[in-house]
């Protein structure tokens, strides 16, 4: 199977996804048949683009213009989460004293109207942890934002927005351009970085199936092999 048609089938495959979640929201469909089926082909691995530690913070800088905007693009380096279930946040959903983060809903916009729905698969429902600067940093936000409610989606805007924003902090860093979805990846390659195992980054990025990251990750653990070997060698030789 070639690259080309592999990626879209899985093009497909994500647009079928769409539409059977929105049955099991609004039309009562107990559950979506593609979670039990599985995923087809896969991802263009060439088109994973991902910052540096670097660019990111040339990038955050670049944004810190609009308060708005960093918060956002700080909560999506900082946990990898998607466009849809950062847009759908809460208030209720960020406990500041446990520093987490609960993923439970995502938002889209459909037909000119907000909808809430069920986030992409069950594994999607997680909570994540946040360290101590993203915390001090949504703190600061919401004490900026006038009257906000617990139950008041904490960033009101739409994906356009992130776009055009993603846009203009890049252009200001002079960083490559990537798209808003590639904070998830480059979130995930700092992980991997630092040595995070798959299974852990399984759970944090609400992947249903272990494969599911191995297939979009595992080209960046070049080294894992070899550290295998290297830690084998020292467990065997010592004392």
């Amino acid at each position: 199977m070639s690259l080309q048609y592999s990626t879209y089938l899985k093009t497909i495959n994500n647009q079928i996804t769409a539409i059977f979640n929105y049955a099991v929201t609004y039309y009562g469909l107990k559950e979506n048949p593609c979670h039990k089926a599985g995923g087809m082909g896969q991802k263009n691995a060439d088109e994973m683009l991902f910052w540096t530690k670097d660019e990111f913070l040339k990038f955050i800088d670049a944004v810190k213009d609009k308060p708005e905007s960093y918060a956002i693009f700080m909560t999506l380096y900082y946990t990898g989460i998607r466009e849809g279930e950062l847009l759908a946040l809460t208030p209720a959903d960020v406990d500041l004293e446990k520093q987490t983060i609960r993923i439970s809903k995502s938002y889209q916009r459909i037909d000119g109207e907000d909808r809430i729905t069920s986030p992409k698969t069950p594994k999607s429902n997680r909570t994540v942890t946040i360290p101590n600067i993203l915390c001090d940093c949504l703190k600061d936000y919401m004490k900026r934002c006038y009257d906000l409610q617990p139950d008041d989606r904490l960033f009101p805007y739409d994906k356009h927005f992130l776009y055009r924003e993603m846009k203009r902090g890049s252009e200001l860093a002079k960083v490559q351009k990537i798209r808003v979805h590639d904070l998830r990846h480059s979130h995930a390659a700092a992980l991997i970085e630092m040595n995070v195992a798959p299974k852990l980054l399984q759970e944090r990025l609400g992947h249903e199936r272990i494969q599911t990251t191995l297939d979009t990750y595992g080209h960046l653990y070049p080294n894992a092999q070899a550290e295998v070997a290297r830690k084998l060698e020292a467990f065997m030789t010592e004392g």
